[in-house]
């Protein structure tokens, strides 16, 4: 092997497709998504990707001793350095195929972790990769762990040297932990800060969320004309961009492009980006952007919407489903998803590549946002200056004249308004 070859890592990837998991799902879709996670890490030259069936799982190993035999040979006659498991691998697991190849493995989460430690870029997006990672470490110690008292016997060899290290790992972990959790309490303090300072102004806060490499990141420049990361990588986006948007009507909103979601999302994960995603929280509107073309959209929604209800999104927030890639589809197809958008309340087909359906897509989210107006009187003092100005500023005020203690204002506005008014 030359000296240019050993500048990048050789990676093989597996898909385990266990035929008797109760959630399984057509194991091809799944490789590709493995493949293009694994394309997202820099210096992995990716040399081969497949398939491999299991009836159950093996506790040792997770694959039968034959096809641990017979990757062992291949993965030794291509040179392969990493070998990247679609699935979860328990450390016993991990250790004994590590054993068995000679060489290092990744599953599913390590892998994703691994991913957002590279696009990780704001302050708060690396701390919470951080935490995510220690959070995994921890739990993996702590399996681990269970399992040499299991093979001792249950004798508990208190004061053992591995026990002493392992403790002494999980002290340093949690130590770690908590000095990250302060300083993420902090950085979350100033994003709650800026949320006060927009909510006086106020805008409206319309939040992207979807599958990774659903075009979120597209829809986002496309709405903006900002130049944010939109590439055909899964990831590309780890921390919250907000711009300020008009829509046609004239209505001033805040667009945040979110990270994307992904099937079992690792729980390390959720926790630790919770802080990024408050902005879904308190969205008045979210775009749930699906790619209409993949073969799986529809289980990649209902992945998303598991992930929002994990995150405690409430069901009375409004939503648009925006079907996008309508460009990746032939003419047939394309129709046929054109028809079904139109017959569906709230659903947008559109292709924010070419901008094709952009259109409706904005006075939809305009009718979504102002919602039904309704008229009303407010009697506010004199020293409501402000209050009075903010619904000035919001063009709700029919009529107004003053009273001996202030004014009298004929209102016309939304629920929204309303709402906001009284947090004022």
């Amino acid at each position: 092997m030359n000296e240019e070859d050993r500048t990048t890592t050789r990676a093989w990837v597996l898909q385990p497709d266990i035929r008797s998991d109760p959630e399984r799902r057509d194991p091809e879709p799944a490789l590709e998504e493995a493949v293009a996670l694994a394309a997202a890490l820099p210096g992995l030259d990716i040399i081969g990707a497949e398939v491999v069936r299991i009836a159950r799982p093996e506790p040792a190993t997770l694959l039968g001793s034959g096809k641990v035999e017979e990757l062992a040979a291949r993965l030794s006659a291509d040179e392969i350095d990493l070998v990247l498991i679609d699935g979860p691998l328990s450390p016993v697991q991990q250790r004994n195929l590590e054993r068995a190849w000679d060489l290092k493995i990744l599953d599913r989460t390590g892998l994703i972790l691994e991913v957002f430690s590279e696009r990780a870029a704001t302050r708060e997006g690396v701390l919470q990769v951080e935490m995510a990672a220690l959070s995994y470490q921890r739990s993996r110690l702590v399996r681990a762990w269970t399992h040499l008292e299991r093979q001792r016997g249950g004798y508990g060899f208190v004061g053992g040297p591995g026990e002493t290290q392992l403790e002494a790992d999980r002290r340093n972990i949690d130590d770690q932990l908590t000095r990250l959790r302060r300083q993420l309490e902090k950085v979350a303090k100033t994003r709650g800060l800026h949320r006060q300072a927009r909510a006086k102004v106020p805008y409206p806060v319309v939040a992207l969320v979807g599958y990774t490499n659903a075009g979120k990141s597209t829809l986002f420049n496309r709405l903006t004309g900002a130049g944010v990361r939109a590439e055909d990588m899964l990831f590309a986006t780890l921390d919250p961009t907000m711009r300020r948007v008009v829509l046609p009507g004239g209505l001033e909103i805040i667009l945040s492009d979110t990270v994307g979601f992904v099937s079992n999302l690792p729980t390390e994960l959720v926790a630790a980006f919770r802080a990024t995603l408050e902005e879904v929280l308190v969205a008045d509107l979210v775009l749930h952007v699906r790619d209409i073309s993949h073969p799986e959209t529809e289980e990649q929604a209902a992945d998303v919407a598991t992930i929002l209800e994990s995150l405690g999104v409430s069901a009375e927030t409004p939503m648009i489903e925006i079907w996008n890639k309508i460009d990746r589809l032939d003419a047939d197809a394309r129709h046929a998803v054109l028809a079904r958008a139109e017959r569906k309340e709230d659903v947008i087909a559109l292709s924010a590549l070419s901008g094709a359906g952009l259109e409706p897509l904005l006075a939809h989210m305009g009718e979504k946002l102002s919602g039904p107006r309704r008229s009303g009187r407010l009697e506010l003092a004199f020293a409501d200056g402000k209050r009075r100005a903010w619904l000035h500023e919001q063009g709700v005020v029919q009529a107004e004249h003053e009273t001996e203690t202030g004014w009298a204002i004929d209102v016309f506005w939304s629920m929204r308004q309303e709402r906001l008014f009284q947090d004022l």
